[in-house]
């Protein structure tokens, strides 16, 4: 029998254990060994760990600094809402509606993601985290201006850029619905986000990005990443291959905030702003850039742990912060990374040994 190379078992070992566990949670979920703090955040943590993972895509295996990833997931939550809650008259089976809300967000963000790509990947270091920044900033205050709504006739939307205009100036019939009423954001919507879907998401993701990485598209970016001088001398066309990562990463990042839109009742743009953004690269760093593994057991953990430290009362953001120093200083001590190395080897490793 053909002897699987490194990276195939690396990457087999990742989707059984992500399977392992949504099994594990499933079955204390049913036995009621759950607090009720913990259901309500597995769909964020499935959420957040898909957008951990994505993010992952464009720092850690592209090798360029985004500080806008908030604002794709504010695009995809926001169209995916409006998806789902337009369509509730005429397809009233939940779960299709949401897959084709976690398509449409997918869609407008990658289109987002086009649309700013193409000039701003021209940039890099600093200028480029700078305008990601700047892009994230602009999509909130885009959707601060939006108002929505829906009746027999279709969608119906205003851009009240002057601030003059409200939900009655949208002309709805009798029966209508506002779904995004400016920087109200989106309210009365209709949760139907699950934990289940979470996993597919999560499983979907994994399958895209760590396909991408093994292909010969991937080894492109990567080489990128490492020497663009080089990777030019060559033939690699630098714009095609970072677009293309660029592009997947807010793919996905749509569709986990589409995922996380449907999971609350009322939705503020003013929930992606750039501290989002910070806590999903913290997610990245913290777990290793380039490492899978790691994005999706440091999404899940600090995810958790505020909750988990609410006990504590004023002192728990404290002790958060310490535990972020910790286990930021921890993970760079070199004996350490070395005993990681062979537990969870880095993707670049894996991809050394798979050429």
């Amino acid at each position: 029998m053909k002897k699987l190379k490194k990276t195939t078992a690396i990457d087999f070992a990742t989707y059984a254990g992500v399977i392992l566990a949504f099994m594990v949670i499933t079955v204390m979920k049913d036995q009621g060994m759950l607090t009720r703090s913990l259901k309500g955040q597995l769909v964020p943590i499935c959420c957040y760990i898909v957008m951990a993972v994505s993010l992952n895509l464009t720092v850690g295996v592209l090798g360029e600094l985004s500080l806008g990833h908030a604002g794709f997931m504010s695009v995809g939550a926001f169209s995916g809402v409006v998806a789902a809650m337009g369509l509730q008259s005429a397809i009233p089976s939940e779960p299709l509606r949401l897959a084709i809300a976690l398509v449409v967000g997918a869609a407008f963000a990658a289109m987002a993601g086009a649309i700013v790509g193409v000039p701003v990947l021209r940039l890099r270091g600093d200028y480029l985290a700078i305008v990601t920044l700047a892009f994230g900033e602009i999509i909130k205050e885009l959707i601060n201006c939006l108002i929505v709504g829906v009746d027999s006739q279709g969608l119906h939307l205003i851009f009240n850029a002057t601030g003059t205009k409200g939900v009655n100036d949208l002309g709805l019939l009798e029966g209508g619905k506002v779904l995004i009423k400016g920087a109200q954001g989106a309210t009365g919507t209709q949760t139907i986000a699950s934990f289940t879907a979470g996993f597919i998401l999560i499983m979907v993701s994994l399958v895209v990005v760590l396909n991408l990485v093994r292909s010969r598209s991937g080894r492109a970016i990567m080489a990128l990443r490492d020497n663009r001088i080089a990777a030019e001398s060559v033939g690699i066309n630098v714009t095609k291959y970072k677009l293309m990562a660029f592009v997947t990463s807010a793919a996905l990042a749509g569709a986990a905030g589409a995922l996380y839109g449907l999971n609350f009742s009322n939705l503020v743009a003013t929930k992606f702003d750039f501290n989002t953004s910070i806590l999903v690269l913290v997610f990245v760093v913290l777990g290793g850039l380039g490492n899978i593994w790691g994005s999706i057991l440091a999404a899940t953990v600090l995810t958790i742990l505020p909750e988990a430290l609410r006990g504590f009362d004023d002192y728990r953001m404290l002790i958060y912060a310490v535990v972020l120093i910790l286990v930021m200083l921890a993970t760079n001590n070199p004996q350490l990374k070395a005993l990681l190395a062979k537990l969870i080897p880095h993707s670049r490793k894996g991809e050394e040994a798979n050429a």
